[in-house]
C-alpha cells in the first residue's frame, strides 16, 4: 500500500515538474524578440534576400524558432495587400519590422510611427521621405540604401562596351518611383558623353512592358537599360523573355533580373545589403534607436553576366568584360 502511494506521489511530482518546465518554456518563448518581415513579392522570387538576411542573423547568434521569432508576410505581387499586412504586424506587436523594398517601407511607415523599421534595400530613402538624411534619419526608420550615383553611368558604359556601335538606347523606368528621375538624369548624362541618344519608356503597370518594348523596336534602339522599381522587379522574367524576343541586349539594376534570364547587371550586392540588415535588427533589439543609426550605403558591387542570354540575342561578350565579372551564368 505504501509503495503504491509512493508511486502515485512520484508520478504527481514528475507530472508537476514536466508542467512547470513546459510553462517555463512557454514563458520564455513569449519573451523571444519578434521580427516582422514585410515583402511585396513572393518569397520564392527573392529567396536570395531572405537567405542572406537569415545568414546575417545567424552570424550574430540568432536562430529562428530558437531565440528569435520571425513573422513572415508577403503580398505575393499584389501590392494593394501591403497595408493590411503591415497593420497585421503592428497588431502582432513585433519589436522591429524589416522592409524588403521601397513600397514595403512606405506602407510600414504609414502603419506605425513607434515600431522601428529597417530598410533592407531602398533606392532613395531621403527622396521617399523615409529619413531626414542618411547621417541623421530622425524617425523610426533606418537601414540600407542602394544609392550609388556612379552606378547608372557605369551601366551605360558597359552597354557601350558590349555593343560598340550603340548610338540609341531605351531606358525603362517607373515615374512613380522617387529615385527614377535622378537615375534617368544620370543615364542621359552618361549617354551624352558616349554619343548615345536615350529613349525613355515609363512603366506604370505590368501592361506597359509590352508597349515599352514595341516602342523600343519602333525607335530602332540597340540596347535597353532597366532602371528598376517594384513593378519591373515583379515582371523580371517577362522582361528577360521580351528582350530575347526583340533581340535586344539589356542591362538591369539588380542581379535578380539576370538570375531570371536577363543579360547583365552591375550594381550593389543585394546579398550584402540584406545580410547587413540583420546588424540593424541586432542593434535595435539591444536598445539602439533608429533615429540614431545612420543609413548605410552599398560597399560591395557585382558584375553578373548571363552567357545564355547573350547567345539568345546574338551577342558575344568581349573577353575584357567577362574577365571583370564577379559571376558568369553559362
Amino acid at each position: 500500500m505504501k509503495s503504491g502511494v509512493k508511486r502515485i506521489i512520484a508520478g504527481l511530482v514528475t507530472t508537476i515538474s514536466l508542467l512547470s518546465a513546459a510553462l517555463a518554456d512557454a514563458q520564455q518563448t513569449g519573451k523571444l524578440p519578434r521580427i516582422g518581415y514585410l515583402a511585396p513579392n513572393p518569397f520564392s522570387m527573392n529567396r536570395m534576400r531572405t537567405e542572406a538576411f537569415l545568414q546575417g542573423l545567424r552570424e550574430l547568434g540568432y536562430v529562428e524558432g530558437k531565440n528569435i521569432v520571425i513573422e513572415w508576410r508577403s503580398a505575393d505581387g499584389q501590392f494593394d495587400r501591403l497595408p493590411a499586412l503591415a497593420a497585421e504586424l503592428v497588431r502582432r506587436k513585433v519589436d522591429v519590422i524589416v522592409a524588403d523594398a521601397s513600397n514595403a517601407t512606405r506602407v510600414a511607415k504609414k502603419a506605425t510611427a513607434e515600431i522601428p523599421i529597417v530598410m533592407a534595400y531602398d533606392l532613395d530613402p531621403v527622396g521617399e521621405g523615409f529619413v531626414a538624411s542618411l547621417s541623421r534619419p530622425g524617425g523610426n526608420i533606418t537601414g540600407l540604401s542602394s544609392v550609388a550615383p556612379e552606378i547608372t553611368g557605369k551601366q551605360v558604359e558597359l552597354l557601350k562596351e558590349i555593343v560598340p556601335k550603340l548610338s540609341r538606347m531605351a531606358a525603362f523606368g517607373e515615374s512613380n518611383n522617387s529615385a527614377n528621375a535622378k537615375r534617368l538624369k544620370e543615364v542621359e548624362f552618361a549617354a551624352a558623353g558616349l554619343g548615345i541618344q536615350v529613349q525613355y519608356e515609363d512603366i506604370k503597370g505590368g501592361k506597359d512592358i509590352d508597349t515599352a518594348f514595341h516602342a523600343a523596336r519602333k525607335g530602332r534602339v540597340r540596347a535597353i537599360l532597366v532602371l528598376g522599381g517594384p513593378i519591373l522587379a515583379a515582371h523580371r522574367e517577362a522582361l528577360a523573355q521580351l528582350a530575347v524576343k526583340s533581340l535586344l541586349p539589356a542591362a538591369y539594376s539588380r542581379q535578380e533580373y539576370v538570375d531570371a534570364g536577363g543579360l547583365m547587371t552591375y550594381g550593389p550586392s543585394l546579398t550584402d545589403l540584406f545580410r547587413r540588415a540583420a546588424v540593424y535588427v541586432d542593434k535595435i533589439l539591444k536598445g539602439a534607436k533608429p533615429a540614431d543609426l545612420p543609413v548605410e550605403q552599398p560597399t560591395k558591387f557585382e558584375l553578373v553576366i548571363n552567357l545564355k542570354a547573350a547567345r539568345q540575342v546574338g551577342l558575344t561578350i568581349p573577353p575584357n568584360v567577362l574577365a571583370r565579372a564577379d559571376r558568369v551564368i553559362k
